[in-house]
């Protein structure tokens, strides 16, 4: 019997971030990625809100013996919820897929006390650009709405457990995405 396989949008997507085996390129169909704070965290992270003409990139990778227990412990603030129909990849097989998102009810949005982790933002960016690429990297960007909460730069102490080194490149690619946004960077 196959293993089942989760569906990463966010962190997920940096395999630096995980030892999960398979790790192949996939895509939601029904969903967009958004940021919201949940009173479970601290900061505001991604999650995945149901729109139903939206299509975004992430990556499925297998969940051996279907030992869901460390990979529900990271993603302690969201539900996992079957996506099995909703994922194209290019499997042979058709496993059970699994995705996370905060529950609908939970979720807030980012402000100055809950801000976005700069470090954070960098391992998803860095995940993307190397799975999809420079034009991955703009797909993040555009299929991601609820910018406007405070980006926290927390480089020089990276708040996030999971943080990554990037190139002097991704750094200057992840700078100029943001401020394309206009996004409110904070110390």
């Amino acid at each position: 019997m196959s293993p089942p396989y989760f569906f990463g949008y966010g962190s997920l997507v940096n395999t630096a971030t995980h030892e999960y085996l398979d790790p192949q390129p996939a895509r939601l169909s029904g969903w967009q990625r958004s940021w919201c704070h949940t009173s479970l965290r601290d900061v505001a992270f991604l999650t995945v809100v149901p729109a139903p003409k939206v299509e975004i990139d992430g990556l499925i990778a297998a969940v051996p013996d279907a030992d869901w227990e460390a990979l529900d412990a990271r993603e302690f603030a969201y539900d996992r919820l079957s996506a099995d129909h909703q994922i194209s990849h290019a499997l042979a097989n058709e496993p059970e897929i699994s995705l996370y998102a905060v529950p609908q009810a939970q979720q807030d949005q980012g402000s100055q006390h809950h801000p976005i982790l700069l470090s954070y933002l960098d391992v998803v960016v860095q995940g993307h650009l190397q799975i999809f690429g420079e034009s991955g990297v703009r797909d993040f960007f555009a299929t991601t709405k609820s910018w406007e909460a405070p980006i926290l730069n927390d480089r020089a102490a990276p708040r996030y457990p999971r943080h990554q080194q990037l190139s002097s490149a991704e750094t200057q690619m992840v700078d100029e995405f943001l401020a394309d946004l206009n996004a409110q960077i904070i110390c």
